[in-house]
């Protein structure tokens, strides 16, 4: 799978972002589709902007059907995010009014995808719930509305969203599949503070909170069910594993930190906990690690298949390469395909070699895990 960074939040400096627009991913949908087929990935994940889509609970949807015709078009199935961080100006998201709008917006996102085709849908309500939280919750961080110790409030809120917002899209097509996007991760005390244990054993466990919160598990006042909880899209990173209270554990390092979790056994876990489908719902590197960290994605998928882990995907993310939030001028050298600025302004899409070639032996070792799964059935 490949994925097309969305994020449409407004930064610490004020500014509303648009990363869709950013790298002409609008304007360029169906080649970059065509660009993703040709790499053996027939599905992605995409975004509708909502700050763009609704005004003052109106919707124009010209920013999104082009993108929706473009995929439809080009045979690529979609997993459609819904809300990437960002939510119309008006709203502020610890309203009830938050809640109803973003039901209001994923029933009129449904119907308009309905009307385009009788294909299965899949939706993506709320990107991340867990790390939007942290970041705009708990510490005052790089996305609005920037709020200190309010993580836990903002969690709850987001969940009644998201329930709220899966039955308006049920409303529309009870066929719709719905993905749940969250990072996994593994954090340790430091080895110099056992009095850390207990703080870094609960840090650890808060990755449950929004995943348990919409299965009804915990706190079912919030709306959540069972039916809820569909596919898990699980993201992996580098710096996913570290010490509470100190630095992440170096990925890069040979030796690597005796203490490091490989992520096929990570993906076991979450499996054993709570038996729905799973992806990789986001993986990926940068810069000149970008080969090496998707050979070793691809040798986790195969260990976790052949452990019996059914992982239904991986989704590179980004697939194209993208800017930083904070700063428009710095290309992270993240994606498949790198950005090159033409004179004209376009942003040219040029394959980066050494990562594709390395993708290729990726996805040859996840084939012949797959085949050996299916000899053994």
């Amino acid at each position: 799978m490949g994925g097309f960074e969305g994020a449409c939040h407004i930064n610490r400096s004020g500014t509303r972002l648009d990363l869709i627009a950013a790298t002409q991913h609008d304007v360029q949908a169906a080649a970059d589709y065509r660009l993703v087929r040709a790499v053996g990935m027939a599905t992605v994940r995409d975004g509708v902007r909502w700050p763009s889509v609704e005004h003052g609970g109106s919707y124009d949807f010209s920013s999104f059907i082009p993108m929706l015709q473009a995929a439809l078009a080009e045979q690529v199935q979609v997993i459609w995010t819904l809300c990437h961080y960002g939510w119309p100006d008006d709203l502020d998201v610890f309203s009830a009014a938050w809640v109803d709008r973003f039901a209001r917006y994923c029933g009129a996102v449904a119907r308009i995808v309905a009307d385009h085709t009788d294909q299965v849908p899949l939706y993506s309500p709320i990107n991340e719930i867990s790390f939007l939280c942290w970041a705009a919750g708990d510490v005052g961080g790089f996305i609005h509305p920037h709020a200190r110790e309010r993580g836990n409030e903002l969690k709850r809120q987001l969940v009644r969203g998201a329930a709220a917002g899966i039955e308006a899209i049920w409303n529309v097509d009870r066929r719709a599949r719905i993905v749940h996007v969250d990072p996994v991760i593994k954090v340790f005390p430091r080895r110099d503070r056992p009095d850390l244990v207990a703080e870094a054993l609960q840090y650890d466990q808060s990755q449950f909170e929004a995943w348990d919160m919409l299965s009804g598990r915990t706190e079912p006042q919030l709306g959540g069910r069972p039916e809820y909880l569909d596919v898990m899209g699980l993201n992996f990173y580098h710096s996913n594993q570290w010490e509470q209270g100190g630095d992440r554990l170096r990925w890069e390092d040979e030796p690597r930190d005796d203490r490091w979790v490989p992520l096929h056994q990570l993906l076991a876990g979450l499996y054993q906990r709570y038996q729905r489908p799973i992806c990789l719902g986001e993986t990926s590197h940068f810069g000149s690690g970008r080969a090496r960290w998707i050979r070793e994605i691809g040798k986790e998928i195969a260990a976790a298949l052949r452990a019996g882990v059914p992982v239904e995907g991986v989704c590179l993310y980004p697939v194209i390469d993208r800017p930083d939030w904070e700063d428009a001028n710095h290309w992270h050298n993240s994606g498949l395909f790198d950005l090159l600025h033409q004179p004209d302004g376009t942003l040219r899409r040029v394959l980066n070699e050494e990562y594709a070639g390395a993708l290729c032996e990726a996805q040859a070792t996840v084939t012949d895990a797959l085949t050996d799964a299916l000899l053994c059935d």
